[in-house]
């Protein structure tokens, strides 16, 4: 019995929801890291620091994973980019997964040492260079496989993966954060790590069914793909990955201001609950969830970059209500400004994936995606809750502030200076590579 192909639009299905859900697990194990490292690992993994000590060492730690972003971008957007995206997609998805199932069996600093620190660094690596070629290879196999209309909003669902995975992130640590603190710092921490291992399988069987990038097929068949990657993209589009970084910005920083710094600030120096807060970034991750498709349709309307450049601004308008709610101690105050904010920064965020993947060509693709997003995951990301929080404690609430204001300054620069590049390059004015 002969088995006929699966037809066009369930090929596209089934690239959507394998890029949704492969990328909404890595952002779970890459949340549940750094509300651990608000949270846990200080006084787990760094107990001799003082309190505030060990928070900076944990958010350093944090910070680990990427630093290894570019790293893992580069070598599995070469892999990508010659060999295809699928393989590619599901060995960054098992790196991830076994890297965050055996943080949840590290020995604590009181059982073996030092080690414990340097094996949580270890495997905080191995989690950046999965994410550093994760997230690229899932953009694209949404985005290339989509209907040429249809690719922002195929690009979105990867973004939905962000909402999806603090959601579930936050999920099992409100569960076992009902656990006593005693419980909770012996085991109940390690539950949203080991539970990894589960979700894997999950996603594993769901990209099994994905077909190979069309894109990829269309440079493979034209006998398109280049030998070095990394060495097309600097060579031909150095501009379009700065521009990228810069754009980046505010949608890497953001989560990890609000999901690890923030929760960090609330419950140390502010002195708030612990579960008021995660409660909170549930609520905020399931409105981002809501938003963001919502977003892709308006952009549909109005235009990508008009949406974008109008969450952004947004995004900065907010700043001084965010933060005059944030020092009130008054969760519903802090909500309702959060709730604004993703309005623009969601709104910003859910165009990101396909905005960057249309300014490289096909055959470089993965590797100028994932540098372009690697690398600011490790300038600017990964960094966030380490400099908020050695900002605070030099120059109080409105210094964060102001780093925060600035984070949405250079990330609508870089959306601005990108639009300026591409349209240089269309017009035949640029040596860009373009899609």
């Amino acid at each position: 019995m002969t088995v006929s192909p699966p037809s066009a639009d369930v090929r596209r299905r089934r690239a959507v929801a394998g890029a949704f859900v492969g990328t909404a697990i890595e952002w779970y194990d890459f949340f549940i890291f750094g509300t651990a490292a608000a949270l846990v690992f200080g006084r787990v993994f760094f107990p001799d620091a003082s309190p505030a000590a060990g928070v900076l060492a944990s958010f350093a730690t944090f910070w680990v994973g990427f630093l290894a972003r570019p790293i893992g971008g580069v070598l599995f957007g070469h892999l990508g980019d010659r060999f295809g995206r699928k393989n590619v997609l599901v060995t960054t998805l098992l790196l991830m997964g076994t890297a965050t199932t055996l943080i949840g069996l590290l020995p604590t600093y009181a059982q073996v040492g030092a080690l414990a620190p340097v094996l949580l660094v270890l495997l905080r690596a191995g989690q950046g260079l999965a994410v550093g070629g994760e997230w690229a290879g899932a953009t694209l196999m949404a985005t290339e496989n989509a209907q040429q209309g249809r690719r922002t909003m195929a690009g979105t669902w990867v973004q939905q993966g962000s909402p999806a995975g603090s959601i579930l992130a936050t999920l099992m640590f409100l569960i076992v954060g009902r656990l006593p603190d005693e419980q909770f710092m012996t085991w109940g921490w390690r539950v949203p790590f080991l539970f990894s291992a589960v979700l894997v399988v999950v996603g594993l069987v769901i990209r099994a069914k994905v077909e190979e990038s069309a894109d990829f097929l269309a440079t493979k068949a034209h006998q398109d793909v280049v030998r070095v990657p990394i060495a097309t993209v600097l060579r031909t589009a150095p501009a379009i990955v700065f521009f990228g970084v810069v754009a980046s910005s505010l949608g890497i920083a953001a989560a990890f201001f609000q999901n690890t710094f923030l929760v960090s600030w609330w419950t140390n120096e502010l002195g708030q609950g612990r579960d008021a807060i995660l409660n909170l970034g549930f609520v905020i991750a399931v409105w981002q969830f809501v938003w963001q498709p919502i977003a892709a349709v308006i952009a549909g309307r109005i235009g990508r970059d008009r949406v974008m450049i109008l969450g952004v601004l947004l995004s900065i308008a907010i700043t001084i209500p965010y933060f005059l709610a944030i020092l009130s101690g008054n969760i519903w105050l802090v909500g309702a400004a959060q709730v604004v904010f993703i309005v623009g920064a969601a709104g910003y965020y859910a165009m990101l994936a396909s905005f960057l993947a249309e300014a490289f060509r096909p055959n470089v693709r993965y590797t100028g995606v994932a540098l372009a997003n690697g690398l600011c995951a490790m300038i600017i990301g990964g960094s966030t809750p380490l400099i908020a929080q050695a900002i605070l404690g030099v120059a109080g609430p409105w210094g964060v502030a102001a780093f925060f204001a600035l984070l949405s300054v250079v990330t609508l620069a870089g959306i601005m200076g990108m639009r300026r590049v591409r349209a240089a390059a269309a017009a035949g004015t640029g040596s860009e590579v373009t899609a």
